[in-house]
This record gives C-alpha cells, structure tokens and sequence, in this order.
C-alpha cells in the first residue's frame, strides 16, 4: 500500500553505509518513521529530500514491519537557516517539540503549516526569533490537546486586569485582585503580554504572527510559552538547551 503525502524531515539517522531512517511531520499521517534506502546518495533525490528541515512530498510504501521512502522530491529546503547557528538550533527545537507533541496517524495539516510557516520568518529575519518561538509554543501546544485557559481570570471571570497574572504550572490566569500576595508559579503578565498570548492560542491562523510585543515586555511573553510548554509535557528538550547556550 502507498502513501503519497508532503512532510517536513524533523530528525534523522545513519544507519549502514547508504541509508537513514527519517521522522517526518506528515500532512496526513502525523509522526511517522521511515525507513530511506540509498538516500545518502548526494546523486539521487532522495538525497536531499529526505535531509533534516527539508520539506517535500513523499511516497511511501507500507511493509508489513515498516514504512519505506519509495520517492522523495524536495520542494524547500530553508537554505537561510544553515547559515545562521542560532536560527538552525531554534528550528531544531521546533522539530523535537512537533515530534514531542504530534500523534502518529492523525491527520496533521495545521501543525505541518505552523512549523513552516514559522521557519519560513526565520528565514526571512522580519520577526523576532523569541517571538516567533513563543507564537510556535502555544500554537503547537494549543492544537495538540494542551490549550492554556487564557480567556479570563479562573476565579472572578474578569477579563482584563492590570496586574493579571498567568500561573505556567496550569495555564491559568488570574487578575490581580484574586492572585493576591501569591508568587509561586506566577508570571505577572498585565495587559500587553495577556494580549500576545490569547492572540497565539485564539486568533485565525492567517493572522497568527500578525502581532507586536515591546521589547520590554518580550522576555516575559518568552517565559510564559517556554514555562507553559516544559510543564504541561514534563520534560525538557536538549534542543532547547542548545538553543539557550548559543544564544548566551
């Protein structure tokens, strides 16, 4: 049985001489493993099909114990992001945390688009990577089952709040009347950041990285996606860690 469906390739590995095994993010299938024969041959077009990062359109037949590459064609390969360290170890990121997140056998058109279009701004420089990166986070988070409450505070209902708090710990708000003198857990976020964040879970996807955050208030907005992802998941991500030496 064949599958024909476009991916990105977010990890791969060497096995023997000439082949590798990929983990693409597919449209249709989800995560799903495969087995590339003779794709380190820099000859064929597999060869750079099946590259990390590489989005294309894949053929694969269905064995009885394994997924096999029958063809590949590469239709992008971010070339401006093997140019920059930083940029490279961020898209790394994003890779693990889709293979982290995304289900084997769903149908995973959103997720596929988030992570392109996401690579595609880093590519361009327009954004800034933090902000990009938080928008990834909670948007990728959001449409695989993890959704913050961000609608309002969990206790009073109230909408908007100077001193409204978001609580990682289980993606909560609170204003700061009901927050009170707690600190554990909390990131006070008041209006500006409360604002960045509902627009990356709620807005229409077209207009998803169509937003501004201050410098200022950046940081925090960063904070809030990071702490709000490595909690719900109960891990962390040595992608991550790479990304934050580099960017020290």
């Amino acid at each position: 049985m064949k599958i024909v469906t476009d991916g990105i390739v977010i990890k791969e590995q060497n096995i023997k001489e000439m082949d590798k095994v990929v983990t693409v993010l597919t449209r249709d299938n989800g995560v799903v493993r495969a087995y590339a024969s003779g794709a380190k041959n820099i000859k064929t077009a597999k060869s750079t099909a099946t590259g990390l990062l590489t989005y294309s359109q894949f053929v694969f037949f269905k064995g009885r114990d394994r997924l096999v590459i029958d063809e590949a064609h590469a239709k992008e390969v971010f070339i401006g992001l093997r140019s920059d360290v930083e940029k490279l170890a961020l898209a790394q990121y994003f890779c693990e945390l889709a293979g982290a997140v995304v289900q084997e056998g769903e149908r995973s058109e959103e997720q596929l688009r988030l992570i392109l279009n996401s690579l595609f701004l880093l590519c361009r420089g327009t954004k800034p990577a933090e902000q990009i990166k938080a928008a990834f986070e909670l948007r990728m988070m959001s449409v695989c089952g993890f959704m913050p409450n961000l609608i309002c505070c969990a206790e009073c209902a109230v909408y908007e709040h100077e001193a409204m708090s978001f609580f990682p710990g289980d993606g909560t708000l609170l204003c700061g009347d009901c927050a009170g003198i707690t600190k554990a857990g909390r990131i006070v976020t008041g209006l500006g950041v409360t604002a960045a964040m509902r627009h990356c879970v709620y807005s229409d996807f077209d207009k998803l990285f169509a937003f501004t955050v201050s410098a200022n208030a950046l940081p925090t907005l960063s904070r809030c996606a990071e702490e709000y992802t490595l909690s719900k998941l109960e891990r962390g991500f040595t992608t991550l860690d790479f990304y934050k030496q580099i960017k020290q």
